[in-house]
């Protein structure tokens, strides 16, 4: 794997004097040492060749540097600063950025507070839900911007990448992954790509293979001025970076999935597809998801050789074991079910809702579908604008429960389950969303919240920055509709909401156990 002796240049740029006098800190990859001084960070490629990378030799070292300011400026132009040689002068001694013979390249970058990275704040318990929409937000927009790449991706890119994982297991996960185990997740995956590969090569052609971020997950998104930014993107194969949109999605899905954090994972799916529309490329995600867990698991026991301290070599076998097991349980998706969630408005549909659904249906867990943000669309609106009473007219009440029904049908398709967030106040649009479960021929539940009027007054009153137009007015209205017989799973929602997720849960456990994929959520 290694193909120099760096360490000269490493025990450089170790040095405080290189620096100005700066402390130091030093943090290592498989593939690169990073160091930190005063208000700089110097990345310093590793001289390594492996299946997917080479940067055996300066001058490719060099071209990575260029090619990793040039494709990251795209995401967050303030981090990085440029490309910077390592030069020894005629005295033997090294400089950055002098004169003398070139010894190595830098990519150097603006630094920034280790704890404002994602993963630090997950670790710590700080990464805030909050966050998730406009982390979202930020990773549709990049794609949006990306190039597209028709030269890669399809069946054949996934190819790639399962049959690197397939020989990264031979190589170097004998020392911690039991052969029997690799050989059935390579099966399992094999089996599933070629059950994808019209849709793969169909999402090539249509442009949805694009110049991605490729090495997106939690470590590689920081918060800058409060919004989240992703840097340190794929420069270094195209392989890599070239690819679906929905597999590049896919590594922040899963990090987030097995760092136990399955409602930030929802909300990410949801507030991007949201944004994209792209309800086609759910259908891959088991796939995408599972292949990025096998990549963990490779690199991770490839990381483990690398390490000298006995400790940390076997925390990297350990996880490589975790992200294994993780991979083949993502291809066991459980099976989609269609979930119906009826009330006067402020009964709290949405909320259940949201509560709901990262335990639902196959990883990370069910598509929420909101009548709210629906009918705004519909408007051509903005989600926080307000409607007047043409936007709640009989023909647009109409076309909001014929698109909600239409969109659950779609990603019901897709494998993933659905769960709609409407008043469901009449008969008729009852039945047309429980016909929707008996077509796909999937399990429904229907879910019927009762709250006095006085709390569900109260409740509109409190709303902040949400589509609803809800007010007393509209719920009065609402109460004296005519509903006819409900024959849902009715739920008292006059509490907390902790306890009506949890009468709700309660529910669909019993029902249909085999759609819910078993996560245990501190519910809201």
């Amino acid at each position: 794997m290694v193909t120099e002796d760096q360490s000269a240049v490493i025990d450089f740029l170790a040095l405080p004097s290189t620096h100005g006098g700066a402390k130091v800190e030093r943090l290592d990859t498989h593939s690169a040492i990073v160091f930190l001084a005063g208000d700089r960070a110097y990345k310093l490629k590793r001289a390594v060749r492996f299946d997917y990378l080479d940067f055996s030799t300066a001058e490719k070292r060099r071209a990575s540097c260029e090619g990793e300011v040039r494709l990251n400026r795209r995401m967050a132009p303030t981090i990085y600063r440029g490309v910077v040689a390592v030069t020894r002068a005629p005295d033997g001694a090294f400089e950055l950025g002098g004169t003398g013979t070139i010894a190595d390249w830098l990519v150097e970058m603006k630094r920034f507070p280790q704890e404002a990275l994602l993963d630090r704040l997950a670790a710590s318990g700080d990464l805030a839900l909050e966050l998730m929409p406009p982390l979202a937000d930020a990773i549709a927009i990049f794609h949006a911007g990306a190039e597209r790449r028709t030269d890669h991706g399809g069946k054949a890119g996934m190819q790639w990448v399962v049959d690197g994982n397939a020989g990264g297991f031979l190589e170097y996960g004998a020392a911690c992954l039991e052969r029997s185990a690799c050989d059935r997740v390579i099966g399992d995956t094999c089996h599933e790509l070629e059950r994808q590969a019209a849709l793969l090569d169909a999402r090539r052609r249509s442009g949805f293979v694009r110049q991605c971020h490729g090495d997106l997950h939690l470590r590689n998104i920081v918060l800058l001025d409060g919004r989240p930014a992703l840097f340190d993107g794929v420069e270094f194969n195209d392989e890599i970076g070239c690819t679906d949109v929905y597999y590049d999605l896919a590594f922040l899905l899963m990090d987030l999935w097995r760092r136990q954090l399955p409602r930030h994972a929802n909300v990410v799916m949801n507030r991007y597809l949201s944004d994209t529309g792209d309800a086609d490329g759910l259908s891959l995600l088991p796939l995408f998801l599972s292949c990025r867990a096998a990549v963990r698991a490779k690199t991770s026991a490839t990381a483990a050789q690398l390490q000298s301290d006995d400790g940390q070599r076997k925390d990297l076998q350990s996880l490589a074991r975790q992200y294994l097991g993780m991979a083949g349980e993502l291809l066991r998706p459980p099976r989609p079910s269609l979930i119906a969630i009826g009330g006067f408005s402020g009964s709290g549909k949405s909320t259940l809702a949201v509560n709901l659904a990262p335990q639902v249906g196959a990883v990370p867990g069910a598509v929420v579908l909101r009548s709210d943000e629906l009918r705004k669309r519909l408007s051509g609106v903005s989600p926080l604008d307000r409607l007047d009473a043409r936007g709640y007219s009989p023909l647009l009440n109409e076309r909001v429960y014929t698109g909600l029904a239409d969109s659950a049908a779609r990603i019901l398709r897709s494998g993933h389950s659905a769960i709609v967030d409407a008043v469901f106040a009449r008969a008729a649009d009852r039945r047309v969303i429980e016909r929707v479960a008996t077509l796909a021929s999937v399990s429904f539940a229907g879910l019927w919240l009762d709250a006095p009027e006085s709390t569900l007054v109260a409740r509109a009153e409190r709303r902040r920055n949400d589509p609803s137009d809800a007010d007393a007015a509209v719920i009065r209205t609402q109460l004296s509709q005519e509903t006819g017989r409900i024959d849902w799973q009715r739920i008292d929602a006059s509490g907390a909401a902790a306890a009506v997720a949890e009468s709700g849960l309660h529910y669909l456990r019993l029902d249909f156990p085999h759609s819910m994929n078993g996560v245990s959520l501190a519910l809201a």
